[in-house]
C-alpha cells in the first residue's frame, strides 16, 4: 500500500470524526447561553415558566454534551495515532494549546455540570446560577482553544521551524495569528446561531402542534430577538474571515470562489454565482458570471486584484473543488435564509404581536423556523469543509504539507479503524435520536415548582 492512501485514508478517517463530532458542541455552547438567559429570566421576574423552561432545555443539553464527549476523544488519539509526524513537528504549540483546552475549558464545564443538572434544591439559587454560567462559559473556552488551534494552522505565526521543528519564539503571537479573530468569533457565532434556531425551530412545532403553545412562544419570542442580533453579525463576520481568506491564503479564496485568471489591475474581477471548476482543464467548464463582485467581495474595492489559481503551483492548489464551490455557497446561502427568516417574524410579531393565536394563523413560518433546525447543522458542516479542505494540501498553512504529517501505518489499520468509528457513530446517532425523540414527544413537566428561596440566600450554607 502506497504513503498516498495511507495518507489519505487518514485524512478520511479525520473528516469523518470531526464532521460527526462538530455537530454536538456547537449546540452545547448554544444552548448553555440559553439556559443561562432562561434562569437568569427566572431569578429576575419569578415567573415559573422561566423555571421550567430551564428544567425542560436543560435534559436537551446533557444528552447533547454527553454524545459531544464521547465523540470528541477519538480526535485527541489521532494526532497520535494517524498524525504522528505533524504532532512531533507542532507539539510545542499545538499540545500546550489542546492542554490547556482539557484543563481550563473542559474540566470547568464539567465540574459545574452537576451541580447545574442536580442542584436545583440542594443548592442555593445564586449558586446553582453560577453554576450554569461556569457551565456556559467552559463550553465557549473550550471552542475558544480548538479553534484557535486550528486557526494557526491556517495562518501559522510566533516561531520558526528548526531542525524539523517548530520552535514557538512568541507564544502571544501564535495565539493570536492572523486567523485567530475572525476563525474563533465566526465560528463561536454560528454556535450561537446553532443553537438560536434550535430552540426556535423546536418551540414552533409545539406551537405547530398546538402542545403548549403559550409556553413555547416564549421560547419562540427570545430566539426571534437573538435571532435580530446574531444573523447579522453572523453575515458580517463571514465577509471578514471571507476577507481575510483572500490576503492570507489566496489559493482557498481563489478556489472556493472558481476564479482562475488573476485580473488586471484597475479592472474588477469577476463572480461567478454558479459554475464547474474543472482542475485537469485549468478553468470552469461553465459559469455564470457577474462582473466585478469578486473584487468587491474580496477587497471591498470596486476593482481590487484578486489572484487566481492559474498563478498558483498546481502541487499547491487545494483538491474538490467543485465540493469547496458549492460547499461554500450553500452556507452562504443558508446564513442569509436564517436573516431572512429573522426579518420576517420580527415583521409578524411587529404588526400582530407574539399571541400564540397569530402565529398559528401562519404555519408557513413556523415551518421555516422548523427547517431551520437540521439547516444550521448543514451550514456548520459545510464552514468546516471549506475551511479545512481549502487548506490543503498543507496540514500547517505554507510549511507542513499533508503528506508530510501524516504516520506511516498499515493501510488496513485505518481502513478498520474508520469502519469501527463508522458503527460506532452510527450507534450513538441513533441513542441520540431515540431519547431526543422522547424528550420532544413528553414535553416540558409543567407541574414542576422551583425551589423556595430562603429569606437570605447568601446565608444558607447547605449543600
Amino acid at each position: 500500500m502506497s504513503a498516498t492512501l495511507v495518507t489519505d485514508l487518514s485524512r478520511a478517517q479525520f473528516a469523518l470524526t470531526a464532521l460527526f463530532h462538530i455537530l454536538w458542541p456547537v449546540l452545547t455552547i448554544g444552548l448553555s447561553f440559553f439556559l443561562v438567559v432562561i434562569e437568569a429570566l427566572w431569578l429576575k421576574t419569578g415567573d415559573v415558566d422561566y423555571y421550567r423552561h430551564a428544567r425542560f432545555w436543560a435534559k436537551l443539553f446533557v444528552l447533547n454534551f454527553g454524545v459531544g464527549v464521547v465523540t470528541g476523544l477519538p480526535l485527541e488519539f489521532e494526532f497520535g495515532t494517524n498524525w504522528a509526524e505533524f504532532s512531533r513537528f507542532a507539539g510545542d504549540f499545538f499540545g500546550a494549546v489542546l492542554g490547556f483546552e482539557g484543563a481550563m475549558a473542559f474540566m470547568l464545564e464539567a465540574g459545574f455540570l452537576g451541580i447545574m443538572l442536580l442542584g436545583w434544591k440542594r443548592v442555593p439559587r445564586a449558586v446553582h446560577f453560577f453554576a450554569t454560567l461556569m457551565v456556559a462559559v467552559g463550553a465557549s473556552l473550550s471552542a475558544l482553544w480548538i479553534v484557535m488551534a486550528n486557526s494557526w494552522m491556517q495562518t501559522p505565526a510566533g516561531g520558526t521551524v528548526v531542525n524539523g521543528h517548530f520552535v514557538v519564539t512568541d507564544f502571544w503571537a501564535a495565539m493570536f495569528n492572523p486567523d485567530m479573530i475572525w476563525g474563533v468569533s465566526h465560528m463561536w457565532v454560528a454556535a450561537l446561531e446553532v443553537g438560536c434556531f434550535v430552540v426556535g425551530g423546536v418551540s414552533a412545532w409545539y406551537v405547530l402542534k398546538n402542545r403548549n403553545p403559550a409556553f413555547f412562544m416564549k421560547s419562540l419570542k427570545m430566539a426571534v430577538l437573538a435571532a435580530v442580533l446574531i444573523t447579522p453579525l453572523q453575515i458580517f463576520l463571514g465577509d471578514g474571515s471571507g476577507q481575510s481568506v483572500f490576503q492570507y491564503q489566496p489559493a482557498k479564496g481563489a478556489a472556493i470562489e472558481g476564479h482562475w485568471h488573476t485580473n488586471s489591475l484597475g479592472q474588477g474581477a469577476p463572480w461567478a454565482v454558479v459554475a464547474w471548476p474543472d482542475a485537469e482543464k485549468g478553468g470552469n467548464d461553465w459559469t455564470l458570471e457577474v462582473p466585478n463582485v469578486l473584487s468587491v467581495l474580496a477587497t471591498h474595492s470596486w476593482d481590487g486584484q484578486v489572484k487566481g489559481l492559474l498563478d498558483i503551483a498546481p502541487q499547491d492548489r487545494p483538491p474538490a473543488l467543485p465540493l469547496l464551490f458549492y460547499s461554500f455557497r450553500l452556507m452562504v446561502a443558508i446564513g442569509f435564509y436564517f436573516f431572512a427568516l429573522m426579518a420576517m417574524s420580527l415583521w409578524q410579531a411587529w404588526r400582530h404581536g407574539w399571541r400564540e393565536q397569530d402565529w398559528q394563523q401562519r404555519p408557513w413560518l413556523l415551518k421555516g423556523w422548523l427547517w431551520a433546525v437540521p439547516m444550521g447543522y448543514v451550514a456548520v458542516e459545510m464552514g468546516w469543509i471549506v475551511r479545512e479542505v481549502g487548506r490543503q494540501p498543507w496540514l500547517i498553512y505554507g510549511i507542513l504539507r499533508t503528506s508530510e504529517g501524516a504516520s506511516k501505518l498499515p493501510a488496513s489499520s485505518v481502513m478498520f479503524s474508520i469502519a469501527g468509528y463508522s458503527l460506532l457513530y452510527i450507534v450513538l446517532a441513533i441513542a441520540f435520536f431515540i431519547f431526543a425523540r422522547r424528550w420532544l414527544r413528553k414535553g416540558p413537566d409543567l407541574t414542576l415548582e422551583p425551589p423556595k428561596a430562603p429569606p437570605h440566600a447568601w446565608q444558607d450554607r447547605r449543600i
